[in-house]
């Protein structure tokens, strides 16, 4: 599985690379603090897949500490294959405090 620092995604956004952001968090998680993105739930992630893009942009995972967007990855992995996905390592927790 690809992983991916906030850093390099700074990075990436400083060089105008295109790339889509996924939370799996809870809502209430995501009104809290968030880096942008879609918010698809974990617990609602399969029953709304066609929701996700597969533009041919590389799609950013994320969550809390990187735990919940792993395992989201792994799910969608079987039913999305062209898509190029990083787990955002850590999460966006040390963003947060």
């Amino acid at each position: 599985m690809k992983q991916i620092s906030y850093k390099k995604l700074e990075v990436w956004k400083e060089e105008g690379k295109a790339f889509e952001l996924l939370d799996v968090r809870e809502p209430w998680e995501h009104e809290a603090f968030n880096i942008g993105g879609r918010l698809i739930p974990l617990g609602e992630l399969m029953s709304r897949k066609a929701e996700i893009e597969t533009s041919g942009k590389p799609l950013v995972v994320y969550c809390k500490r990187g735990v919940r967007s792993m395992i989201a990855i792994q799910r969608l992995s079987p039913h999305i294959k062209d898509l190029e996905m990083y787990n955002l390592s850590n999460g966006v927790y040390d963003l947060m405090y």
